[in-house]
């Protein structure tokens, strides 16, 4: 008789923090993927400060004779955590799990409604957009490929029909959300809104909202948007094909 192969197994692997929002806000977000997609396992596990860790979780799998995982970066950009850290975890795993490991979040273009969502949930209307600039306030980070792919989102969304977009960071690059601000009140935007392009709340998403007091809108960060959970089940759906190389192949 045929049997329909088992899908792999999808491990979202969230950076962790002290604040204890952050870890909620994860799993707020894992129970929406797996509302959408239904008898998807999805694990969830955490490089640092949360529990339970990468490592545990995949020990735990692989104690369970789960074969096939797929290890899915909670992070918006290419940077140190995905190019680096996360790629070392996989390769500790136990030899006998096949780990293919997914692609960041973004850029998405599903992102980018996400970030409407917010800004819309915030008090803004789509008749607004022509006369509000938007800060796009990301974390921030050294690898200049993330901070270009962050400028290069700013870019695109500018073009679908806000008065102006600039991104701003909140640690290791310029400008800051509080420059950004200011520079948007120059331009002579009759409003300004800030938009977090970050998952969950922590320390820097709070930088950022300090640096948003003179704004006239702070959106909400990521978090579960249904945009979000839509996002990880494509990177899941594209890193499960067999064009994908398994890690440590």
């Amino acid at each position: 008789m045929y049997s329909k192969p088992v899908r792999p197994v999808l491990v979202v692997i969230a950076h962790g923090s002290r604040d204890p929002r952050h870890a909620a806000t994860v799993h707020a977000l894992v129970r929406r993927v797996r509302s959408l997609r239904p008898g998807l396992r999805v694990e969830t596990g955490f490089l640092d400060f949360n529990i339970p860790s990468v490592h545990g979780v995949l020990e735990s799998l692989a104690a369970e004779g789960v074969r096939d995982v797929v290890a899915l970066p909670l992070l918006l950009t290419r940077a140190f955590h995905a190019k680096a850290d996360i790629p070392a975890v996989l390769r500790d795993a136990p030899p006998r799990l096949r780990i293919r490991q997914a692609e960041v979040l973004g850029p998405s273009p599903l992102l980018l409604s996400a970030l409407e969502r917010r800004l819309y949930e915030a008090g803004l209307t789509s008749a607004d957009k022509s006369s509000t600039g938007v800060v796009l306030a990301s974390a921030g980070s050294s690898d200049p490929e993330a901070i270009a792919v962050i400028a290069e989102i700013a870019r695109e969304w500018r073009h679908t029909g806000w008065c102006a977009v600039r991104p701003a960071f909140a640690s290791a690059s310029l400008p800051r959300t509080e420059d950004a601000v200011r520079e948007l009140r120059e331009l002579g935007c009759a409003r300004v809104a800030v938009a977090p392009y970050v998952l969950a709340p922590g320390f820097l998403p709070d930088r950022i909202a300090r640096g948003a007091a003179e704004a006239d809108v702070l959106a909400e960060v990521l978090g579960p948007a249904p945009e979000v959970a839509r996002v990880l089940l494509e990177r899941y759906d594209a890193a499960r094909t067999p064009a994908l190389a398994a890690v440590g192949a």
